[in-house]
């Protein structure tokens, strides 16, 4: 347990890096940034919203499935075992929402340029949210249409982020998993992905850097168990004997 707590806390505090470093800075986000690195973003964004989370998902879980290529049974535990603590997570944060009731940065935004009444505006259903978002923008020329679209479509509540929890969760799962297995390359791309989406939810004006910071810290609680519960019912994480001789021909230095 406590191998796998110091890859996951490892993990947790590179992927803080980006939103403490936001905090502290005291940055506030405006719209207006860069309209090609913004549609990037969205992009990195649209990997995690549904119906292209599940997709995700799928694909992650396949991948770490052939990475540790473990025995039928034991790699369908593990399946259930991920996707738990992804849906665990998605429920966990849905909850939290809920009880803290925080605006999102551009509700905040349309309250101090278009006049919205933050506290009505949640009051109403979320079909009704989305229609006061798309009539208070509809004659905005300035915004690109695409993120006009996207506020309307994510109209809940903002503490915490349900799209960080989501790539965080998976980027911790990797390095949980992967890295004694030494699928180093794996575990970089996920992490990049995972930070690009955590980003995206701050320039998109979805999020705080608050709303990441607790996101990823209940991801690592969530994560570290269920890498626990991998290791004991489904099999050893580290290299088996057959794979460390061939990695020790290939790289000696190892």
């Amino acid at each position: 347990m406590l191998k796998i707590s110091r890859r996951t806390t490892l993990g947790m505090l590179l992927l803080l890096i980006m939103p403490l470093t936001v905090w502290l800075s005291g940055w506030q986000w405006q719209p207006g940034e860069s309209g090609a690195v913004l549609k990037i973003l969205f992009w990195m964004t649209e990997t995690v919203t549904s119906p292209w989370g599940t997709l995700t998902s799928l694909l992650l879980s396949a991948w770490v499935m052939w990475c540790l290529r473990f025995r039928w049974k034991p790699a369908i535990l593990l399946l259930l075992i991920m996707n738990a603590t992804i849906l665990a997570g998605q429920y966990t944060k849905s909850f939290i929402k809920d009880q803290v009731q925080e605006s999102r940065p551009y509700v905040v935004w349309l309250e101090h340029s278009h006049g919205l009444d933050d506290k009505a505006f949640y009051e109403l259903k979320r079909h009704q949210r989305s229609q006061m978002v798309n009539d208070l923008m509809a004659d905005d020329t300035l915004l690109p249409g695409w993120l006009k679209r996207h506020w309307a479509q994510e109209t809940g509540f903002a503490f915490p982020s349900g799209h960080t929890m989501f790539a965080a969760s998976w980027a911790l799962l990797v390095i949980g998993l992967l890295w004694p297995r030494r699928h180093y390359k794996t575990v970089v791309i996920v992490f990049i992905w995972a930070s690009a989406v955590m980003g995206s939810r701050l320039l998109l004006g979805m999020h705080w850097p608050r709303d990441l910071i607790m996101a990823t810290v209940l991801s690592w609680v969530l994560v570290t168990l269920a890498t626990w519960l991998a290791q004991r019912f489904c099999g050893p994480l580290s290299l088996p004997p057959e794979e460390q001789k061939e990695v020790q021909e290939r790289e000696p230095e190892l």
